[in-house]
């Protein structure tokens, strides 16, 4: 491995999220935050693989405006790419625009190994989704090949069905019936 080397330390579902600390964008401020600090509340890290691309826009954008949504929830957004805070902060002052939620740079590409997402010969990641739950487990784990992008509808669905803390059949949505306590 080129970036990272301790296996115990490899995102896994049902398992304690890897913590990690980096810089992110917020507003127009850079500030570091790491994992931990959203103990308490639901996270939804998502991946995207670089500023300044076809289909990034389009999901960041999706996110950004189902912000209220995750709110709501109790659910914190926060996007990563292997992306600096410079140019995560030229993309919003230049196309992105503002952004409710931390855009979070990941230059060395050990949040990315740890997450499993790390595309280590381009330098980028892939389109990963990752729910982690305010005590830190990670519930969820959704990754794309970077042709495809995500559903945000879909991200919710998933994010309320954990929040159940039951069994959720197929097809489920919101209001519909569990199969009860997980």
């Amino acid at each position: 491995m080129g970036c990272c080397n301790n296996d115990q330390d490899l995102a896994q579902v049902a398992k304690m999220a890897p913590d990690f600390t980096a810089e992110g964008v917020f507003g127009e401020e850079f500030k570091k935050v790491s994992l931990s600090d959203y103990r308490g509340k639901w996270v939804v890290l998502f991946f995207y693989p670089l500023d300044f691309t076809f289909i990034c826009p389009t999901e960041i954008t999706a996110f950004n405006d189902a912000y209220e949504k995750f709110q709501g929830m109790n659910t914190e957004v926060l996007s990563v790419s292997t992306d600096s805070v410079h140019s995560h902060l030229a993309w919003k002052k230049n196309g992105l625009g503002e952004m409710k939620f931390g855009m979070l740079a990941d230059m060395t590409h050990e949040i990315s190994w740890k997450y499993g997402v790390l595309l280590e010969e381009e330098g980028i990641s892939t389109r990963g989704v990752f729910v982690i739950d305010p005590e830190g487990v990670l519930k969820i784990s959704i990754v794309h090949d970077n042709s495809i992008g995500r559903n945000v509808d879909e991200v919710i669905r998933v994010v309320k069905a954990a929040q159940t803390g039951e069994l959720c059949p197929v097809n489920w949505n919101p209001g519909g019936e569990t199969l009860g306590k997980a």
